[in-house]
């Protein structure tokens, strides 16, 4: 039986979510195992309030006061499974720092996870999103999540087929009410090749070293220097990372932009063309924007900040700026990435 939990009263939320967005919780308690989750869920249950789970904070925008219950996930535990001459699997508590499973797992000298250094958030927030980096998604090493049901009260195991993944989809976000991921299971190798398509790792190890000498943690150190360079840190000029999806669009439509635009980036996608949202942005003119509170990224067109002190409203009239902008010039809708909470009204 884990410790009794503790409920806070009028919580700031501002540590806890990487835009850092000033706005209270009504109520707020931590959680570190099963039992403390299902005390909290409990809890809320018998004051009829709605619950948010919360990870890391990497991919909300809070646009008001939360007038329910905050749960934070704070499930630690990292641990090898099912280890053999090249394979194992790694477990990780929902809510172990993603980054530092990467850098975990590379330095006992694992493959897979690598591309996927110091993206923000927990590793149970990791599959909502499906997250992904240069050339590498979370599904093509996962293999199993555990998570509670609310639904059913019970724990459940899911398959990375029952997950449902697409490009920064999953399960968990289309029923954002229905599970809370307290594990997730990650098959590694020893010998996997590296995954060193992507163009700008390409051209930074070609200025360092041969491709034959480089192991996971040099991959995952070179993700993190070009991050570095063109993203800014979310504790020292706070942001969500992407705010915007790359969107795939028909190839009637590709046809159409190419010949209206014929430098316009994109990626081959299968029936489809993924586009470079970033470009789309920048073409419009919002790289290095920034008002009195928010703005957008100088090096990164995807990255919307928060520079003096925004609040929700203030982001997301500017996303909006942006989507009508891109929707005007090109014809494309651009589809946010983070949550918006509480979720918009319905008209």
């Amino acid at each position: 039986m884990s410790a009794p939990i503790m409920v806070g009263e009028g919580v700031s939320l501002e540590r806890f979510n990487t835009l850092g967005i000033d706005v209270q919780a009504r109520y707020f308690t931590e959680v570190k195992s099963l039992d403390q989750l299902t005390q909290a869920l409990d809890w809320a249950r018998q004051r009829s309030l709605e619950v948010l789970v919360l990870g890391g904070g990497s991919n909300l925008v809070f646009a008001g006061n939360v007038e329910g219950l905050v749960v934070r996930i704070a499930m630690a535990g990292r641990q090898w499974a099912d280890v053999n001459d090249d394979h194992a699997k790694l477990v990780l508590g929902a809510g172990e720092r993603w980054h530092d499973a990467v850098i975990y797992a590379a330095k006992a000298g694992y493959r897979g996870i690598e591309n996927l250094a110091l993206i923000p958030g927990t590793a149970g927030a990791a599959p909502v999103q499906n997250i992904g980096a240069y050339g590498v998604e979370l599904k093509d090493t996962l293999t199993e999540v555990v998570a509670w049901d609310r639904e059913t009260s019970a724990v459940v195991t899911l398959s990375v087929d029952e997950c449902q993944f697409g490009y920064r989809d999953s399960l968990f976000k289309q029923c954002p009410e229905r599970y809370i991921i307290l594990e997730i299971s990650l098959c590694l190798s020893r010998s996997a090749p590296l995954n060193l398509g992507y163009g700008e790792l390409q051209a930074y190890f070609s200025e360092r070293q041969s491709s034959d000498a480089l192991t996971a943690l040099d991959v995952a150190e070179g993700v993190v220097a070009i991050r570095r360079r063109k993203l800014p840190d979310p504790e020292s000029l706070p942001n969500v990372g992407s705010f915007f999806k790359n969107p795939v669009v028909p190839l009637p439509t590709w046809d159409r932009l190419r010949q209206e635009f014929p430098e316009i980036a994109a990626y081959p996608a299968e029936h489809s063309v993924k586009l470079a949202a970033a470009w789309l942005i920048d073409q419009c003119g919002w790289k290095g924007y920034r008002n009195e509170r928010v703005g957008v990224h100088s090096r990164q067109a995807l990255v919307l900040v928060n520079h003096a002190g925004g609040n929700g409203t203030d982001i997301l009239d500017l996303a909006n700026r942006i989507r009508a902008d891109v929707r005007s010039r090109f014809g494309v809708e651009l589809e946010m990435e983070p949550r918006v909470v509480p979720a918009p009204a319905r008209v």
